[in-house]
């Protein structure tokens, strides 16, 4: 069976647009969006072009007296071929939802159709409700109807011509944004997981865009797990594009994967990750990574300052005044939290070493 074709459009005073809309799309079923009758003067709205009998379209806005029948009659449409939708003409909130209901139906009653809307025609209000839902859904392609005009009024009669609408830009940041904004929670698992369920958009350069911002999502959720080797390879692969911008973020990891100069800046690095799951609330993770840093701090000016290894020490390397307890060999001495950094004021040098021995008196 043949792949059939739904048309979506808004009705506005000209039946022109939106006969050559139905004709070049082809249009197996169409939606007509229309307003009523006004409540408050009574005027007939532009539902009469699809329902009213007999001739009720005047063929050019100036004839005295209409001469042609209803826009579905000129179509060739028959009653089970299309469907009426009315919205308020001014109120965005309820055409919108009245749209987005029937294009759900829709969908659902055409599962496999292609879904084109075309916003050429109605008020302001009605092409605006058409568009936000026709952007929201995957599946609807955007037309307008245009031609030559004479002022900035209307298209000139019998020069319209169906021109599909790009919306591909604006469908690709209404996606990402969500996960742009996960980010900023430090959510980057739940960004790389959710671009990567994103549909590419057909450009090029969108397709690439998503794809890089995929990768430096994973990039950064390895980083936070400490798997320093793989974010970098992630990222790396992006240093002529991103250089400039991301240059402290390409010298930090080359540091953390240099095995002869990582230490002191896996130190900083664990204290950014502490910070980053503090302000998620996850303060028990935070906790236990500042006990960690303390702790590895100390033992790393003592290596790196005395040749001390905190789990085995010598015991001529021992201060007099420091007590120890000894390893099970019972020949050398180990320093736990407190211990250390009694060493570090003990035995180095530097800014720790001074607020030890201050804070000690």
């Amino acid at each position: 069976m043949p792949q059939q074709n739904v048309l979506i459009c808004t009705v506005g005073g000209s039946y022109q647009p939106i006969i050559t809309a139905i004709r070049n799309n082809q249009s197996d079923y169409v939606c007509f969006i229309c307003t009523g009758k006004d409540s408050a003067t009574g005027r007939p709205g532009s539902d009469t072009q699809i329902t009213g009998k007999g001739n009720i379209i005047k063929a050019k806005f100036g004839d005295p007296k209409p001469t042609l029948p209803n826009i579905p009659t000129q179509a060739g449409l028959n009653e089970e071929q299309y469907e009426v939708v009315n919205v308020p003409a001014d109120d965005l909130d309820v055409a919108y939802t009245n749209i987005h209901e029937a294009v759900k139906k829709l969908t659902e009653r055409f599962p496999n159709a292609s879904m084109l809307a075309d916003y050429t025609g109605g008020t302001k209000t009605m092409t605006a409700a058409l568009v936000i839902v026709a952007l929201g859904t995957e599946q609807m392609d955007l037309q307008l109807v245009t031609g030559s005009r004479a002022d900035l009024v209307k298209v000139r009669q019998n020069t319209e011509q169906a021109t599909p609408v790009n919306v591909e830009r604006i469908r690709l940041e209404r996606a990402v944004s969500p996960y742009i904004a996960a980010w900023q929670r430090y959510a980057y698992d739940e960004a790389a997981i959710g671009l990567k369920n994103i549909r590419p958009p057909r450009n090029d350069e969108l397709r690439r865009n998503l794809w890089r911002l995929c990768d430096l999502s994973k990039a950064f959720a390895a980083w936070d797990r400490f798997a320093h080797a793989q974010a970098f390879e992630k990222i790396d692969i992006y240093r002529p594009k991103l250089g400039k911008s991301l240059s402290k973020h390409f010298t930090t990891l080359e540091i953390l994967t240099d095995e002869n100069r990582r230490e002191p800046m896996q130190i900083l690095d664990l204290w950014r990750n502490a910070e980053r799951r503090a302000s998620q609330g996850r303060y028990d993770d935070a906790v236990a990574r500042i006990y960690r840093l303390i702790e590895w701090t100390a033992q790393w000016l003592l290596r790196s300052q005395c040749e001390i290894n905190t789990s085995e020490i010598p015991p001529e390397k021992v201060p007099a005044d420091v007590k120890l307890p000894l390893c099970k060999d019972g020949q050398h001495y180990q320093a736990g939290l407190f211990d250390a950094w009694k060493l570090v004021g003990s035995l180095t040098q530097g800014a720790a070493a001074q607020f030890i021995q201050t804070h000690e008196k």
